[in-house]
């Protein structure tokens, strides 16, 4: 009996070709060799169905009809994709096909996309007797996909994040769907049809732009006043501003012209204070810690982030599984941090060796944690050189 491998992209697939043993063939929808077929999702293959195609009551928008609650959510294959799913499932079904392995990307929408799949052609066909296995993969390196299949999960151990993924999806939909044709109906009751979106995610984004945008209407100018002075010390010239306890603007037009006066004509003494300070170091990141941090360094937007920090995992391999929410590292990572560390190039490298000569990789629970990794531990670096990388690519690679 052979496995079926199901990626969610096809570099990934390629990249998963490369790590195994045996060579592969490739055909237009899956690789291919004595023992192993990798196939490929295009991202979402399988969505849940229109109300319309769950119930004939559900056809019209009419608020006498709400809420909308199936007692089964109906998967559909999604439009642009449908001849790809077809060969997919095609895979599923083949008779010598005893192990089905989900490597979509390791998180909650990977597990949903492999999973709507699945059931997708479970109702065709059944998979009985078929046996199902996760691969989750922390990074793309060569090592660490060897290391992920010599560590399977079983769909048991995924059972919670299938059901957080499925609830998140029926969620979306149960709101999308009743929100939209609630308000809809309220707006038209005038006469008309006046469609109003309504989304989980969607309407509150909106709401605080709205907000914001209140509260910018809403402001009133108000005159200040800033006071600026030449400075002259043995010959350099320089600018000074007041300032009060950090701010320099002043309210009152006369208290301005009072410290001007104070001040014009006048000499005074400079004096500096330096002191030594200690401070923490700061956190690993985590996506949305790395997208605020590279908003405020270089002001890459989020979408741009997560691009770069995507590619530097699938593509360039230097980096660990980007879409994580912890700012962790597992207990027993301590090894893995020294040995990627003794691996780092470049101008870092001189840092990271001063680092392990003076062992200052311990066991900080600030760092290692593992009551608080979630699926994905933090983003860090492989440990693999870095090759070509564009201006933006290496700004986030050396934040990492």
């Amino acid at each position: 009996m052979k496995t079926l491998i199901i990626a969610e992209k096809p570099s990934v697939a390629n990249d998963l070709a490369g790590a195994l043993s045996g060579k592969f063939h490739k055909d237009k929808s899956y690789l291919e060799n004595d023992s192993t077929i990798i196939s490929w999702a295009l991202g979402h293959l399988v969505g849940i169905a229109d109300p319309k195609e769950m119930s004939e009551k559900y056809k019209k928008w009419d608020i006498a009809t709400l809420p909308i609650i199936p007692k089964e959510f109906k998967l559909n294959p999604l439009p642009d994709t449908k001849a790809h799913l077809s060969l997919l499932g095609k895979l599923i079904r083949r008779k010598d096909i005893g192990t089905i392995i989900n490597a979509c990307d390791a998180g909650r929408e990977g597990e949903l996309i492999f999973y709507y799949i699945l059931e997708h052609e479970r109702k065709k066909t059944g998979l009985d007797g078929k046996i199902i296995k996760r691969l989750w993969m922390q990074s793309m390196t060569r090592d660490a996909i060897k290391e992920a299949f010599e560590h399977l999960r079983s769909s048991e151990e995924m059972k919670n994040l299938q059901d957080a993924a499925i609830s998140r999806s029926e969620a979306d939909w149960l709101v999308g769907i009743n929100g939209s044709r609630g308000l809809t109906a309220y707006n038209s009751r005038f006469g008309g049809f006046q469609l109003t979106p309504c989304g989980r995610v969607q309407t509150p984004t909106l709401a605080l732009i709205v907000k914001r945008e209140e509260s910018r209407m809403a402001f009133v100018p108000q005159t200040f006043w800033t006071l600026i002075a030449d400075f002259d010390d043995k010959g350099v010239s320089y600018a000074g501003k007041w300032t009060k306890e950090g701010n320099n603007k002043i309210w009152v037009k006369e208290e301005a012209e009072s410290i001007q006066k104070k001040c014009e004509g006048k000499s005074g003494t400079v004096s500096e204070e330096s002191k030594q300070v200690f401070q923490k170091c700061p956190p690993l990141y985590d996506l949305t810690f790395l997208q605020r941090e590279s908003n405020n360094r270089f002001g890459f937007s989020v979408k741009t982030t997560l691009q770069i920090a995507q590619s530097l995992y699938e593509r360039h391999k230097l980096t660990t599984y980007p879409r994580t929410d912890s700012k962790f590292l597992p207990d027993d990572y301590i090894g893995t941090v020294k040995k990627t560390m003794a691996a780092l190039s470049g101008g870092i490298a001189k840092h990271a060796k001063f680092a392990l000569e003076n062992n200052y990789i311990r066991k900080n629970p600030r760092i290692f944690n593992t009551a608080k990794v979630s699926a994905h531990h933090a983003i860090i670096p492989t440990g693999n050189a870095p090759g070509s990388l564009s201006d933006a690519e290496q700004k986030i690679y050396n934040m990492l």
